[in-house]
């Protein structure tokens, strides 16, 4: 492990995912401890979009900004918000120069899936559709997040492809859960990694899908058609056990056609970037912002 990581993990909280609630406001201590970058040419504002029901988002506004993400916090489909994700989407914001649009999707287990992915559907249309409001071009949309939020990213992709939906630009995956099976070595092998282990997917996938069947829209890594879909940057993390699901997944993409930019972040453990004071963090969340610029950009 990286040794500045490593000084950390006595530190670092093992979530309980037995017990939502609590596990919330435990995720919501941590993230408020993190420092959020002072960013004086960006608006921040926190607005409704109508949905089935209304779903509320935070919007960041960089100036001149070109294009737009849709953006996906983590918390394995049980915890997150829009506080909780505040520092994270101010870092995109700032280091893609893109308007990130913060989703507070619904939550498992009271809301299993397919609720969350509705949300996102909802927040994809109206973001397209508001694209001159928000001063972006309608066609620079991408999906993208952390974890959970990667996956509900990956999903959205595929789901708006095969229905036809709004033009999705690019796909931003940060340690992608893309598999309820957990077939693979790290997902096998990862039975005491700091934050995310196996018991502890294990408990996420269960009150994700609560009594329904795992579909490709629920865990993409299912979808047996790849093509088409928009290109992608997928990062994994040494010591977590989605990791060989996400290195699977962008060799399935690059298989399918799909243009994919792999980074596995050698010493890293899941959630690691979140320790803003060791330089792997620093470089992880510069190369997200970065990857999201160039593909906006282009």
């Amino acid at each position: 492990m990286d040794p500045e990581l490593e000084a950390f993990v006595p530190l670092f909280p093992r979530a309980d995912l037995s017990d939502p609630v609590t596990a919330r406001g435990n995720l919501a201590e941590l993230s408020a401890s993190i420092p959020v970058p002072d960013v004086p040419d960006m608006d921040v504002e926190d607005r409704t979009v109508p949905g089935d029901p209304d779903v509320a988002v935070r919007v960041y506004r960089p100036h001149r900004a070109q294009g737009a993400v849709i953006w996906l916090h983590g918390g394995g489909f049980v915890m997150g918000d829009l506080d909780s994700e505040h520092p994270w989407a101010t870092r995109i914001a700032a280091e893609s120069g893109a308007v990130v649009v913060s989703v507070a999707y619904r939550l498992a287990p009271e809301h299993p899936f397919p609720a969350a992915l509705d949300d996102v559907r909802a927040v994809l249309a109206w973001t397209v559709e508001h694209a001159g409001e928000l001063g972006v071009d309608p066609e620079r949309v991408a999906v993208g997040g952390h974890s959970a939020g990667a996956c509900l990213a990956a999903a959205t992709a595929l789901r708006e492809r095969d229905e036809q939906g709004p033009p999705i630009r690019f796909q931003l995956l940060n340690q992608p859960g893309v598999d309820d099976r957990q077939t693979t070595w790290s997902a096998r092998n990862r039975t005491d990694t700091p934050w995310m282990n196996r018991d502890k997917v294990t408990e996420i996938w269960r009150h994700y899908l609560g009594s329904a069947p795992a579909t490709p829209y629920a865990a993409p890594m299912r979808a047996t058609d790849l093509t088409g879909l928009p290109p992608a940057y997928i990062a994994t993390a040494e010591f977590c056990p989605n990791r060989d699901e996400g290195i699977d997944y962008a060799a399935r993409l690059l298989r399918a056609g799909v243009s994919v930019e792999l980074h596995q972040w050698a010493g890293t453990f899941h959630g690691s970037q979140a320790i803003l004071s060791a330089e792997v963090s620093q470089r992880q969340n510069t190369e997200l912002g970065r990857a999201l610029r160039r593909a906006l950009s282009s």
